[in-house]
């Protein structure tokens, strides 16, 4: 796009134009960069300060059990989890990225187990992609760092939309993930016991 931009700015007789528009892009960029990077450093320390005093480790212990229910076949999975959903759900998509990393590596052990190829995603692991991409935020930090930078009169009135538009996804992703399981059975455990049976 910005080889055709260009162009078409030269083919017009309007190169001094576009070299104008893209030093002041630049500029723009740096100026944004430098906002977000104080609200960044802002969300973050006080989510590194949340997580310090044990507010996330709660969250985790409070959501721990009902999560299970969620993944009866991979137990070990449950712990990281519920630390990736707890760190989303405080705005600290960095700090749930360990621990996505570690959930996923235990769902693909305990797909293993059920006879899952390699290159297939089982019932839990299309859960748990489910759940991360529709994680409850309760506190949007790059859009509030975005509000803030961009100068909005009213930086935090998109919290409360989020939360209930994310608390929705989050509920309507779990129940199209279990209707799909359900019409679509795992093929990995499907073959498992049809070999059982012969």
């Amino acid at each position: 796009m910005l080889v055709i931009g260009l162009i078409a700015c030269v083919a017009s007789g309007n190169a001094e134009g576009a070299m104008d528009a893209m030093l002041a892009g630049a500029g723009e960029a740096v100026t944004l960069s430098l906002s977000l990077a104080g609200a960044y450093m802002l969300w973050m320390g006080l989510m590194n300060v949340a997580k310090e005093a044990g507010l996330i480790d709660a969250l985790a212990r409070a959501v721990r059990k009902p999560l299970a229910l969620l993944f009866p076949r991979s137990p070990g999975a449950v712990a990281p989890v519920t630390l990736n959903l707890a760190a989303n759900f405080f705005g600290m998509g960095s700090a749930a990225t360990p621990f996505g990393l570690a959930a996923m590596k235990e769902l693909r052990a305990a797909a293993d187990r059920d006879g899952v190829p390699e290159g297939t995603a089982s019932d839990d692991m299309c859960m748990f992609l489910s759940l991360n991409s529709s994680a409850v935020e309760l506190l949007p930090t790059s859009v509030l760092a975005l509000r803030a930078a961009a100068g909005s009169l009213d930086v935090y009135c998109v919290v409360l939309p989020t939360f209930i538009a994310s608390l929705l996804a989050f509920a309507s992703a779990v129940a199209l993930c279990k209707l799909l399981c359900r019409r679509a059975p795992q093929r990995g455990r499907t073959r498992r016991k049809a070999g059982g049976r012969a």
